[in-house]
């Protein structure tokens, strides 16, 4: 239960799913710090220090037993959290004990850790971006003939199509996906390198054999389940790598908010909707209002994590020569709350790309508004073709076209300008053509076959690559 008595982060209590929540909680850091102890005991054993069975299986015992509360105790005492975290594993495993830790800096438990729990976090992410494309993928499918008006500086432009304009949204997911794979494939482990990354420790454990330390790293890196590591480290892994991975979540962010944009103007045009609930209330003094409180959503926690890289390029900017304590206290606030915050825009984004609402009338009366100062170059080439003077149309069609803007404009009234140049002997070889001429079909060019061609050549490969992990749901809590 929350305590409403003191502050709660909402990335926790509103926003971010329980599974991004605990991949960044004590519950699996410290057990993570056990599992690299356990490790760095088992291939010191190995490699032939005195350390016994007997110990292993003691650390064992306990690796997923945290005695929380004795950490707490030793912290206060000690104000070290990983020499509070030995001596509380120490009080289980009182044999063990001499052994934990042995010949390694803190940053051994730490930035492994923090590595792990950032690739396993990349993976979350993964999963629910491509559960993203895949429910985009579905509504511009669907919506790929469906003519719309298309908008340069927010004014009418030539059409496309409600489905074309979502594959702008899957492209930028795409870029996004890329970046993605890209850093998930340059993760690696900092290793066993020791106070200031020169493995001196190990090198005097294992007697100056330094093909032994080698080793020793090797077998750790493997045990955790990896297999690569920073050939050279200071004390930490470098935070040059903290910041990649926060440019990576904004990049997704970015591709995000401009969705979330696009779905609140369609939706202020009444042409889109995101999801509304039977019971959903969307002002507390306006009853009739739908406001696009999702989107809304997605736009702030979004703007959150554009302001997060900045933080991690301090950082690494201002580690001194082979590390400082200034960037941990830092890096507690920003990496987990980056993850989370792009977490919970993916489940954001998610829930509306699976069930948007298209009002297609709506969308067809704005196109009939627009679509005939938009024919008027196939009206004035038919009449050319039928004997009329080309610059003698153009100049009368100028003029019944600011005729009808006026219309619009200045009178309130509708576009006229079909009527006007039925009314024009000018253009009596096209007047019993113009709904032909202006099919709205035949004004958006190839977007239909672009939207299947896109999804068959970029979209379909990287779903087939993660099908099993299709399926998930977009949930909003609140």
């Amino acid at each position: 239960m929350e305590d409403i008595e003191v502050y709660n982060n909402p990335l926790l209590t509103r926003y971010s799913s329980e599974e991004m929540s605990y991949n960044f909680s004590d519950d699996k850091r410290f057990k993570l710090w056990r599992k690299l102890w356990i490790a760095l005991a088992e291939s010191e054993k190995e490699l032939g220090l005195n350390i016994t069975e007997r110990q292993i299986a003691e650390l064992k015992e306990y690796a997923d037993k945290l005695n929380v509360d004795d950490a707490k105790e030793f912290e206060k005492k000690l104000r070290h959290d990983v020499m509070a975290q030995v001596h509380a594993y120490g009080k289980q495993c009182p044999e063990a004990m001499p052994i934990i830790h042995l010949g390694a800096t803190s940053c051994f438990v730490t930035c492994n850790s923090e590595i792990i729990i950032i690739d396993d976090a990349l993976k979350i992410i993964e999963k629910k971006l491509v559960n993203v494309m895949d429910k985009l993928k579905n509504f511009a499918l669907k919506y790929r003939s469906l003519p719309t008006l298309g908008f340069t500086h927010l004014q009418p432009a030539q059409l496309t199509t409600v489905g074309k304009r979502a594959t702008l949204w899957l492209w930028d997911l795409t870029m996004d996906y890329e970046s993605l794979k890209g850093i998930m494939g340059r993760v690696r482990l900092r290793g066993v390198k020791g106070t200031t990354g020169t493995q001196a420790s190990f090198l005097d454990l294992f007697d100056g054999d330094a093909e032994k330390v080698k080793r020793l790293e090797k077998k750790v890196v493997e045990k955790m389940g990896y297999d690569k590591v920073y050939p050279v480290t200071g004390q930490t892994y470098p935070r040059k790598f903290d910041y990649d991975v926060l440019c990576v979540l904004s990049q997704i962010a970015q591709s995000a908010y401009k969705f979330s944009n696009d779905i609140r103007l369609l939706q202020s045009m009444k042409e889109v909707e995101e999801p509304f609930e039977k019971s959903q209330i969307g002002s507390s003094a306006m009853a009739y209002k739908r406001n696009p409180m999702r989107c809304e959503r997605m736009g702030s926690l979004a703007r959150y994590m554009l302001s997060l890289p900045i933080n991690s390029a301090v950082t690494a900017s201002t580690q001194w020569f082979e590390r400082t304590l200034d960037d941990s206290a830092n890096r507690r606030i920003v990496n987990a709350q980056a993850f989370m915050t792009v977490d919970a825009i993916l489940n954001l984004y998610m829930n509306i790309a699976d069930n948007l609402v298209v009002y297609e009338k709506v969308i067809e009366k704005h196109v009939k508004s627009e679509l005939p100062f938009m024919a008027t170059e196939n009206i004035m080439m038919e009449c050319v073709k039928a004997g009329g003077n080309r610059q003698e149309l153009h100049e009368r069609i100028r003029v019944l076209s600011m005729e009808a803007g006026k219309n619009v404009k200045v009178n309130g009234g509708d576009n006229n300008l079909l009527e006007l140049i039925k009314k024009d002997d000018m253009f009596s070889a096209v007047k019993d053509r113009l709904d032909e001429i202006l099919d709205a079909e035949k004004f958006i060019g190839l977007a239909p076959v672009q939207v299947e061609d896109f999804i068959n050549e970029y979209i379909e490969p990287i779903l087939n690559d993660h099908k099993n992990d299709l399926g998930e749901e977009g949930v909003v809590n609140v």
